[in-house]
């Protein structure tokens, strides 16, 4: 199933995973009597893969291989509400999947779904309470997305292309400008219940450093041995070196002790010449990510060695600069954090909600 550009009357939209999510990015392929169509009123859900379980509706058009229909002819049935229903169980869904590498819908656990289904009005109405949360939901998304967009035109404004250096700055190895780059244990010891936090690439993404969202612990004894090489502390920049994620920055802002797999680098930075925020933006820069995960050694799992994250050439401002982008960069987390715990709020409402709706709490006969 090939992707088109130009479109005409032999052409149809093509539906894959992530447009069960976000409908905005259309994409189309040419029409093919093998394919299989969804129309507007089947459900769509994710069949295999790491995304098993994701649901969508309300979308016409050819569905990808991993993707699969559920269609109904009953006509007391409104669409959405079976949509957000299946939503609701997104993780029963993954929960239950079979296969060991590859993730897969199991049949059995879907057919024993079983769905409440009250008047087709009360379907209606449920649906659009939950409409009008999930667009407070969107809307807040929308906002925060729109300050990392910001963020990264405070850097090219102040900066310039760092590819280019358009400035004409000078540069540097990133070693000549830190004090310590290491990585994080190479053993993976076992996880406890509780003990002292362990930190992995998993805990790390471009929205920064979150630990508490999915937390491991390893025990004392084996937290003293990892930290003996590799001392994180409040300030200091972890760099994912191994993964699908490689190439990703972010600050620590946690002032706890942890532990780290070697799936993470830890530098630190030379204060007085290079901010640690101006550090994570420069690598998190689009073009600068692309050139440094180009040359990525590994097979299956893409990794950068030490030695190459120790030659990362860095363009570097006046320290003045920097430290007045840090500035700025602060100011505007401020408000993304706002943002960010009012999302989550948000969110657990929503959760609440379809919980309640499903119940048949939310309205009184």
């Amino acid at each position: 199933m090939e992707q088109v550009y130009e479109t005409n009357e032999n052409t149809v939209r093509l539906i894959q995973i992530d447009d069960l999510r976000n409908d905005d990015n259309i994409k189309y392929c040419e029409r093919k009597e093998e394919y299989i169509f969804a129309n507007k009123n089947d459900v769509i859900i994710a069949w295999d893969g790491a995304n098993a379980g994701t649901i969508g509706y309300g979308l016409e058009g050819a569905i990808g291989s991993t993707l699969a229909i559920l269609r109904t002819d009953s006509n007391n049935i409104f669409i959405p509400y079976i949509g957000r229903f299946l939503q609701s169980k997104s993780k029963y869904l993954r929960d239950t999947c079979t296969g060991a590498t590859i993730p897969h819908i199991s049949k059995k656990a879907l057919e024993e779904i079983k769905i409440p289904i009250p008047s087709y009005e009360k379907q209606i109405e449920i649906s659009k309470i939950l409409d009008k949360v999930q667009e407070l939901i969107d809307k807040r998304k929308a906002q925060i997305e729109a300050l990392d967009q910001l963020t990264q035109s405070v850097f090219l404004e102040m900066f310039g292309d760092p590819i280019k250096n358009t400035n004409q700055y000078k540069k540097e190895k990133l070693a000549n400008l830190c004090i310590k780059i290491t990585d994080g244990t190479h053993h993976s010891p076992p996880i406890v219940k509780e003990g002292i936090p362990y930190i992995t690439a998993k805990h790390l993404n471009k929205g920064g450093l979150d630990f508490f969202k999915d937390p491991t612990y390893v025990s004392l004894e084996d937290h003293q041995k990892i930290y003996e090489r590799c001392n994180p502390e409040k300030g200091d920049v972890l760099y994912i070196k191994d993964g699908a994620t490689t190439g990703i920055a972010a600050i620590n802002h946690y002032d706890f002790e942890f532990s780290m797999l070697s799936s993470l680098a830890l530098i630190k930075v030379d204060f007085n010449k290079l901010n640690n925020y101006y550090l994570t933006h420069f690598l998190n820069n689009e073009r600068v990510f692309r050139k440094i995960t180009s040359g990525m050694n590994g097979g299956a799992i893409k990794r950068l060695t030490l030695k190459k994250i120790n030659n990362i050439e860095v363009v570097v401002p006046p320290i003045e600069l920097q430290n007045q982008f840090a500035g700025i960069i602060k100011k505007i987390e401020i408000q993304k954090e706002l943002l960010q715990k009012s999302l989550e709020e948000l969110e657990n409402n929503f959760n609440s909600l379809m919980q309640r709706a499903f119940k048949g709490e939310l309205f009184n006969d």
